[in-house]
């Protein structure tokens, strides 16, 4: 089949048979200002060296920032960042005002409350049709007691703990 012959929304729909985490992305731009995004397109790649990718549309406003860059941020969302998620998945406006930030590698503005997260070195970038796909070398991480926020089927869910599911039954 010709991907020309895909319908869009119903390939959008069809991914999003894959359950998968919700993380906000930042950099610290060229330019001096912070840029942050939701993306739910982050995967590890690799242990030994520790690297991670995810990747961001051409067309966004932030993809500048975050190709031009050369450190980057990935904050797996905690249950309760929900709004934190939804106010980072717009463009423009003041996405980290009134938050407290910590500071990384190259001043990369770092979360708090989140599940986990990986302040990363730009190793690789790579053409992925729409998107570019960005490779990055963990440099550090924490790992926070939380459960994380999941993306499936077009909306957020929560994950129960195994005797939640074995109760239910």
């Amino acid at each position: 089949m010709n991907t020309s012959d895909f319908d869009p929304k119903q390939f959008r729909q069809a991914l999003g048979a894959f359950t998968t985490g919700v993380t906000i992305v930042t950099t610290h731009g060229q330019d001096g200002l912070d840029y942050g995004m939701t993306a739910n397109s982050f995967n590890s790649v690799s242990i030994d060296p520790p690297m991670v990718l995810w990747s961001i549309n051409k067309d966004s406003s932030s993809a500048q920032a975050f190709t031009q860059g050369s450190h980057f941020a990935v904050h797996i969302l905690a249950t309760d960042q929900e709004p934190l998620s939804n106010r980072f998945a717009k463009s423009g406006g003041e996405k980290f005002a009134a938050l407290e930030l910590q500071r990384g590698p190259n001043e990369i503005p770092l979360l708090d409350g989140c599940s986990a997260r990986f302040q990363c070195k730009t190793t690789y970038q790579y053409e992925g049709g729409d998107h570019i796909i960005l490779v990055g070398e963990v440099l550090a991480f924490d790992r926070f007691d939380k459960a994380p926020l999941v993306f499936h089927g077009g909306g957020y869910r929560r994950l129960q703990p195994p005797d939640a599911i074995a109760a239910a039954s």
